[in-house]
């Protein structure tokens, strides 16, 4: 009697101990994306890339040096998810005195509230058009690296990786 309940006491342990790790680490995976990522760069590859995967990369590097972030996203601890992308209402004027072009920093910006999953560095969350997308974002501590292609960001999805930093 007494060995079975000490056997019984010893299942008991390690269940709740292999329950609580495997939470532990969903948790820690999860608290590794929360919070403001700014998209910051765009890494091409110089053999494939296009001319307008280019103009992009530097219309970015451009915008971000004047601490302007076209897109951000939000990750919070409810898993709820929000979206702000300005890519839309980026226009290049030529400059009034017509010494070269003038990017201002966009005003307007899309917003889109969604709820998100982050576990085994794969990123799920429900898009505007209420489709699921899975892509994979690798995080190595204040970065964040997902594939342009398959996050499908308007005018930068031709090719390469975006880089987000947290704020």
């Amino acid at each position: 009697m007494m060995k079975r309940n000490l056997c019984f006491l010893l299942m008991v342990t390690a269940v709740l101990f292999s329950c609580s790790s495997d939470k532990e680490a969903m948790d820690t995976a999860t608290n590794s994306i929360l919070g403001t990522w700014d998209l910051t760069a765009l890494q091409l590859d110089e053999t494939t890339a296009t001319d307008d995967m280019e103009m992009g990369q530097d219309l970015l590097n451009f915008l971000t040096a004047i601490d302007c972030h076209i897109v951000t996203l939000t990750f919070n601890e409810d898993l709820s998810f929000i979206t702000e992308n300005s890519v839309n209402y980026i226009q290049i004027n030529v400059n009034s005195n017509g010494s070269g072009l003038d990017v201002p920093c966009p005003t307007e910006k899309d917003t889109d509230d969604s709820v998100y999953t982050y576990e085994n560095g794969v990123l799920t969350f429900v898009d505007d058009n209420q489709e699921t997308v899975s892509v994979e974002a690798a995080i190595t501590g204040n970065m964040m690296v997902i594939s342009a292609q398959e996050l499908g960001v308007d005018n930068f999805d031709a090719g390469g990786d975006l880089v987000f930093t947290r704020r």
